[in-house]
This record gives structure tokens, sequence and C-alpha cells, in this order.
């Protein structure tokens, strides 16, 4: 399956006095790259959630955010730290003496500070398996949508690759008739300019020119890279940086197309090749 390295998830999980939230965004990137924004009471469990994590994405951008919102059972009475409110009353009045002109603290910006309500505290062990529950059905919704995503880039790579696959049919036909026209043209020219030349000699360079216009190799070369392209897609495996690299040998393809190229038709056709591989690379950056 082809996988975007785009992907949004977001879930919550109830605990006996709390709520978990989790977000999880990706975008595409070289490597894998994560970002974590936990909670000031959850950063010891980043090494747990960097493992797992790690065991689900290969690639990708991933900012990971985990807030623990903490409440009060029904029958349990809120209850302050007495000594932290003390402490900061005298924070509040020495700086108030500095910034006259500040606001002091409200008693609503008192009770949200860290610790002035008293909640019960959660074992740590049962919390780290809540949060690695919560994260593996968070990396799972998150890989759904990469697949959808991955699915419709699939898609468009397909897409372009048969229209690639048919002016590469279209051209082989012309190629032996183009040929000869040319070096017809080109021998009537050598035959009028040049009337003292060996005959012979005018025919062998007629030959090693053809050879250096054949394009039949740089054509076959195409539909090996076109049929690599198809097996990547349909394997299980990343896929994003093997598909780069061949969109690269396309182009290399396509270029020497267009440099040996001595018609119209096959400059057109040279040209229509590397804006479909473009369209195809840019899509593929996201492929994870």
């Amino acid at each position: 399956m082809t996988f975007s390295m785009t992907g949004f998830a977001a879930l919550e999980q109830p605990l006996d006095s709390a709520t978990l939230l989790l977000e999880l965004r990706a975008v595409n990137s070289r490597y894998l790259d994560l970002h974590f924004k936990l909670d000031e009471n959850l950063r010891s469990f980043e090494p747990a959630v960097r493992e797992l994590i790690n065991s689900h994405l290969s690639r990708g951008k991933v900012e990971c955010k985990i807030n623990l919102v903490q409440r009060a059972k029904s029958n349990q009475a809120l209850q302050l730290d007495e000594g932290l409110m003390q402490q900061l009353a005298v924070i509040g009045a020495q700086a108030q003496q500095h910034f006259p002109q500040s606001r002091a603290l409200s008693v609503a910006d008192i009770l949200r500070w860290p610790g002035v309500v008293q909640t019960e505290v959660l074992g740590q062990e049962t919390l780290l398996e809540d949060i690695k529950n919560l994260l593996s059905q968070g990396l799972k919704d998150l890989n759904a949508s990469r697949a959808r995503e991955g699915e419709k880039l699939k898609a468009l790579v397909l897409d372009r690759l048969s229209q690639i696959e048919a002016l590469v049919e279209q051209v082989k036909p012309l190629l032996p008739a183009l040929s000869k026209e040319y070096q017809a043209k080109l021998e009537a020219k050598l035959q009028e300019n040049l009337k003292n030349v060996d005959p012979e000699r005018v025919a062998q360079e007629l030959v090693l020119f053809a050879q250096r216009i054949d394009v039949d190799e740089e054509l076959s070369r195409l539909t090996a890279h076109i049929s690599e392209v198809k097996r990547i897609l349909a394997s299980d495996a990343p896929a994003g940086k093997r598909l780069d690299f061949l969109m690269q040998e396309l182009n290399r393809e396509a270029n020497t197309l267009g440099s040996k190229s001595v018609s119209i038709q096959t400059t057109q056709v040279s040209m229509e090749l590397k804006v479909l591989i473009e369209q195809m690379r840019e899509q593929i950056q996201n492929i994870e």
C-alpha cells in the first residue's frame, strides 16, 4: 500500500480523574522528524512515545501533542495549596513594586497556576499505559488517513505513467521514417557541398550520425523505468526515496531523447515527457 506523509488524527481518552488529549499531524519530510508538545507532567514519557511512533512511521515531519486535563471526582472536595498561594502573593507584591502599572494577579490567574488546585496524583505506570494505548490508536487513525491520501497520489502517478507510455508508443513507429528522411536530407547536402569527398567516407559518416541520433535505447529504458515504478507502487515497502530516484532516471532519458531529436515531433514528445515526469516528481515528494 502507498502511504502519503500527510495525515492528521485527534483522540481523547477519559480517565478516572483526568482526560488525555492526543493530536498527531504529519507532513512530508526527507527523514522522520519528530516534534513533541507534551504537558509538563508528561515530559518523562517522551522516550516511550518516541519509540512507539518510530515503530509505526519511517518518514515525515510529525508533531505529537499530548495534554492531560485533570479534574476532581464528583465526590471529592477541591483543595488548595495554601503555601503555594502565599508564595504567589509575596512574589506578586514584589513584582508590583517594580512594575506598578502592571495588572495584579487575579483569583482566576491564581487558580490556573499549576499546583494551586490539588488533584489526585495519577499513577505513572498506569498513566504511561493509557498514553501508549491512546497513541497506538492515534497512529492507526493517522496511518489510515495517510493511506487514503497515498491511494490518491498513487492513482495520479499511474495516470501520468499511462500518458508517458502512450507518448512512447506514439513516437516509436515514427523513428525509422524520421531517421531515413533526415539522413536523406543530410546526404544530399553533403554530396552537394563536398563533391570531391569519397562517397564511402560520406556513407561512413552517415552511419555514425545515425547511431548518434538513435533513441531506441532511451525509449527502452523509459519503458523499463515505467515498469519499475509500477512494481514499487504495488509493493508494501516504503517507496518515496526509490521513486524519487526513478524520476531522475526518467528525466535523464527524456532529456537525452530531446538532445538527439531531429524532428519537431520527437522534440515535442520530449517536452511533454518532462512535464509529466515533473508532475509525478512533485507528488512523489509526499510519498513515504
